[in-house]
């Protein structure tokens, strides 16, 4: 099922005789659902860019990258650094709008920006009933209906199918700026990062990756060249106790350095799970010390972790006590079945969240069982 246009849409979502498998460019499928696949592919293109607004509007199945080449040419980009699972996953197709928005896919910069729910000001979507439902505007200063917009985001296409996404863009900084740090472990990287984060300095990325011996630690600046020059001294003199600092000034190769951070590229292409953990990250030493067998990548300061663990270990179980929630993004089918996507909701939780899906898609028909 593939609609070009949103009545199209509408008419197959109140068509359906059975469930539905939502799917946009098919790059991120966390999760195991059943149902007939309907595709938002043919539903593409920038329908509204206002670079002095600072607004852009896409149907759901417009791939990112179109997006990012349109904001590009005007100096601008999506603020929150959308993560592409392709290289964790072992995924082909192109990531689009929706399926960005659905996943609320949000990269490093986020600790800086906010996530994707922060950027969207507006959605277009088609409930379960095959109900057309507008949300929020196109212009920054419309803040109607903003809790349903931030509802979508993240849903994974449980409450209804994207058709329509409305996001605020910023404009792209003239320089960037990597400090290094070599050899830390777990607990002095996050003090780095604490250290950095909550300095006036303004970093844009906070990352951690690999084993003591050859283990960095990564912080960004972003910004006017005549800023960097004085934030990256000022940052490279408060993180001098942690060791020699390392400088990466080249934007092209910062680029491509936060670009594998934000995909978690060293994760992809093997046989482990993977696992996405959500902790404080004064508690990720902790996650760390449990999990020491373990492939670990810090991001956002050590609030985000992605673990590569043996097939089947149940990572719950071992950071049981530690406070947040683990999301198990790649592994076999039957370990989704044993060990659950996502973390179980406390009881008050889940009856806000049942009850969402029975307003939303009172047949039970999208994406069903993909979260609980």
């Amino acid at each position: 099922m593939r609609p070009e246009n949103e009545d199209e849409l509408a008419e197959m979502v109140r068509g359906a005789a059975g469930p539905l498998r939502i799917e946009g460019g098919g790059t991120r499928p966390v999760g195991v659902t059943t149902g007939e696949v309907l595709s938002t592919a043919g539903l593409s293109g920038i329908t509204l860019y206002e670079p002095g607004a600072l607004t852009l509007v896409a149907r759901a199945g417009t791939p990112v990258a179109e997006v990012e080449a349109a904001l590009a040419a005007e100096g601008q980009r999506l603020p929150f650094e959308p993560m592409d699972h392709r290289a964790l996953m072992g995924t082909g197709g192109a990531p689009t709008m929706g399926g960005m928005a659905a996943a609320n896919a949000s990269g490093p910069r986020r600790i800086q920006a906010g996530a994707c729910r922060d950027s969207l000001i507006g959605v277009r979507f088609v409930d379960g009933t095959g109900a057309v439902v507008k949300n929020g505007g196109r212009v920054m200063k419309n803040v109607t209906g903003y809790d349903l917009v931030k509802l979508m985001a993240g849903a994974r296409g449980t409450l209804g199918v994207l058709s329509e996404v409305a996001v605020k863009v910023l404009p792209r900084p003239a320089a960037q700026v990597t400090l290094r740090l070599r050899g830390l472990d777990a607990g002095r990287a996050v003090q780095a990062m604490s250290a950095a984060l909550g300095s006036p300095y303004e970093v844009t990325g906070a990352a951690h990756r690999g084993q003591v011996a050859e283990a960095e630690t990564l912080l960004r600046l972003e910004g006017f060249e005549s800023q960097i020059a004085h934030r990256r001294a000022a940052l490279s003199e408060l993180i001098a106790p942690y060791g020699a600092v390392e400088v990466e000034d080249d934007g092209a190769a910062g680029d491509a350095l936060w670009r594998e951070i934000r995909d978690a590229e060293r994760l992809g292409g093997a046989e482990e799970d993977v696992w996405r953990i959500s902790v404080r990250p004064s508690d990720a030493p902790e996650v760390a010390r449990r999990l020491e067998a373990a492939r670990l990548l810090f991001d956002w300061g050590g609030g985000l972790i992605w673990a590569a663990t043996d097939p089947g270990l149940d990572l719950r179980a071992a950071l049981a006590g530690v406070a947040g929630h683990a999301t198990l993004v790649r592994a076999a089918p039957e370990t989704h079945a044993a060990l659950g996507t996502f973390a179980p909701e406390a009881p008050p939780l889940a009856a806000i969240s049942h009850g969402l899906r029975a307003r939303f898609d009172p047949r039970g028909i999208l994406n069903p069982g993909l979260m609980g």
